[in-house]
């Protein structure tokens, strides 16, 4: 096998591992492989705790994760929300009321849909149904509502949906106007999350290995986005999609890049690692 840039460290103690969902686990139609299934089993048999750190919603994960009968602790919302196994919540951060008003109150000059993360939910005032068809596996869904009736203490994340040419006009509006008062990123091609300053799915993660007891030095994590970048940074092991966006690749040049998720490439990675950890791995595009 071939010696790829950083797979040289593929062997060696694993406490924690974990996963980014969209462009990561799930094939770009949105499901998770049997492959991945079986992986993500085996790694848990072996007595690897499961984390899944995503820009989604705790209650659409709480369901995923229940219907495939796979134990795990949730960082969702782009690490706004820390779940347990059982679903107690661990850690929680969301955006201050002057900042969500700002951010739902003010003409952006942009044609980016605006949606909002609360408990209770998924919350816009913008019907716009192909949003869904990520969702169709899970069935979670947007809740219709005048965004100037949503509360404005409660919100974990604002989210502009729009292509990336749309997004990337807004992105600068954003910074200039609030300045070191929140964190921006790209969760994906046409998704610009907003979120508490210091909410990251790599603060989460840290803040949950020091409850579990793990240090950060003993976890692997997977991911393809700019809101994977503090988590891939931060583990003893960072893993990032063949298929990532390309800034991602420039921040995180340092980590070995594995394959593409319609390959499900993180099954391929943690066969190796199960079954040859001793042998220099070679990833597959």
């Amino acid at each position: 096998m071939l010696k790829e840039k950083g797979f040289e460290k593929a062997s060696g103690a694993v406490r924690l591992a974990a996963f980014d969902m969209d462009g990561t686990l799930l094939m770009p139609n949105h499901q998770l492989g049997e492959k991945t299934l079986s992986s993500l089993r085996q790694l848990a048999e072996r007595g690897v705790t499961l984390t899944f750190a995503t820009g989604r919603h705790y209650l659409e994960m709480k369901q995923i994760l229940a219907n495939l009968d796979i134990p795990g602790y949730l960082i969702t919302g782009n690490g706004t929300r820390v779940h347990g196994l059982e679903g107690t919540l661990l850690h929680a951060s969301n955006l201050s009321e002057e900042v969500f008003s700002e951010l739902v109150g003010r003409d952006w000059k942009t044609s980016a849909s605006l949606h909002v993360f609360r408990d209770e939910g998924w919350v816009t005032e913008f019907d716009n149904p192909d949003l869904l068809l990520a969702h169709q596996f899970s069935g979670f869904a947007y809740q219709l509502k005048k965004l100037a009736q949503v509360p404005k203490s409660g919100n974990s994340k604002v989210c502009f949906c729009a292509p990336h040419e749309t997004l990337l006009a807004l992105l600068p509006r954003l910074e200039q106007h609030f300045s070191d008062r929140l964190d921006v990123c790209f969760s994906a091609h046409d998704c610009l999350d907003v979120m508490p300053k210091g909410s990251n799915k790599g603060s989460a993660l840290a803040l949950l290995t020091s409850d579990l007891g793990i240090s950060l030095e003993d976890c692997m994590a997977f991911g393809d986005a700019m809101n994977d970048r503090e988590m891939l940074q931060s583990v003893g092991r960072g893993l990032v999609m063949g298929n990532a966006l390309p800034l991602l690749k420039q921040h995180v040049a340092h980590l070995p890049v594995i394959g593409h998720c319609k390959d499900q490439a993180v099954s391929h990675f943690l066969q190796h690692w199960l079954n040859s950890p001793n042998l220099s791995y070679s990833p597959e595009y």
